[in-house]
């Protein structure tokens, strides 16, 4: 699919959202920022829940909405899947017929088979593993299970977006734990794009490949999910959660010390072995306060990741004595937070080649 072109103004007495963005046409778009920040109301209006006072929402080629032209497309025209906070299933319905129920509009559209609904409804179960859970009343699935249930009746009506708002949000840690990994797997085989809203730094690293950030109505950053976490004017994640994202896959599995190396891009690290093949494609954080900096090749240091690069900007921290560095490693960015101290004793400056070295790589996806 085409891009999708996201124009929304929406003002009230106490809150103006105004936006207008390009979106990718497939994988994952984060909306990402704090409660009140406009995300949930973006997502709405996009479902033609929220009146968009003025602009355009167009979906590749389908314009759903366009008040130049008089264009307004009702929400139960839209061809899309919506996935609350909440699973939504209806209680005195078992999994069968709550996805069977869900599946009613897209039997009433103009050329939608009922062969094809059903082949969809088998693959969306098929998807999310549900098959198990079938005959199961709601009250008897956990949180997570509902959770996917309910993208699995969502994306069986073959939508054109599919629309998630925060749809981890009221589950506890080990249910988020056990959905992410379906989660990524929908971001990986499905063609169709997806709108989340999230204000979790968690879910963005592990699941988003763009990244939209709301900020009291208005976009404060968007663009692919590893350059926006790594821009540090205006920095979108701060405190102890800065740090960069790297795409790479499984170069080595090292059995004696149960270490796997991860290859990208103008280096390698090592981290501890999750029991991922050879040449599996992985996501890796980098966090600021792991990595520190030496103008020499480092020797004699417990500290064996160590990655060739050069000084991109030298910014503020929040706090007075600290400063971001911006990194260069290849095709890739990396942050280090040191103090300015440490800058002025080592007499960085940037465009200067140095070694980073890292303490730390965790695993996300």
């Amino acid at each position: 699919m085409s891009a999708i072109h996201l124009q929304v103004k929406i003002h009230r007495s106490a809150f103006k959202l105004d936006l207008d963005v390009q979106l990718p046409g497939q994988g994952i778009t984060a909306i990402f920022g704090p409660s009140g920040s406009g995300k949930t109301t973006l997502l709405r209006a996009v479902a033609g829940l929220e009146k968009n006072q003025q602009g355009r929402i167009q979906i590749g080629e389908h314009i759903w909405q366009d008040t130049q032209q008089g264009v307004y497309l009702p929400t139960w025209q839209r061809p899309l899947g919506y996935v609350f906070q909440e699973s939504s299933l209806l209680p005195h319905l078992s999994v069968t017929d709550n996805l069977n129920f869900g599946l009613k509009r897209v039997l009433k559209s103009a050329g939608n088979a009922q062969s094809d609904a059903a082949k969809a409804l088998q693959a969306s179960i098929e998807l999310l593993g549900i098959g198990s859970l079938l005959q199961r009343m709601p009250t008897e699935l956990s949180g997570g299970e509902r959770q996917r249930v309910a993208i699995a009746r969502a994306i069986a009506m073959q939508p054109q977006l599919l629309l998630m708002d925060e749809p981890l949000a009221s589950l506890d840690v080990a249910r988020r734990q056990e959905i992410f990994p379906w989660l990524s797997k929908l971001r990986d085989e499905l063609k169709m794009p997806m709108l989340y809203v999230t204000h979790s730094a968690e879910e963005v690293t592990r699941l988003a490949d763009h990244l939209v950030v709301l900020d009291q109505g208005q976009v404060k950053a968007q663009g692919p999910v590893s350059a926006v976490l790594t821009q540090v004017v205006n920095p979108v994640v701060v405190g102890e959660d800065a740090g960069a994202l790297i795409e790479g896959r499984i170069g080595e599995v090292d059995g004696q010390w149960y270490l796997s190396r991860v290859d990208f891009e103008g280096g390698s690290v090592w981290m501890r072995d999750a029991g991922l093949p050879v040449g599996k494609a992985v996501r890796i954080r980098i966090l600021a306060r792991d990595v520190s900096l030496a103008t020499s090749e480092p020797h004699n240091t417990s500290i064996q990741n160590q990655l060739r690069c050069s000084i991109q900007s030298i910014t503020p921290d929040a706090h007075p004595s600290q400063v971001m560095v911006v990194l260069k490693c290849g095709a890739n960015e990396v942050l280090a937070r040191v103090t300015k101290r440490a800058v002025e004793e080592l007499g960085l400056q940037v465009g200067q080649p140095l070694w980073a070295q890292v303490k730390s790589v965790a695993l996300v996806a």
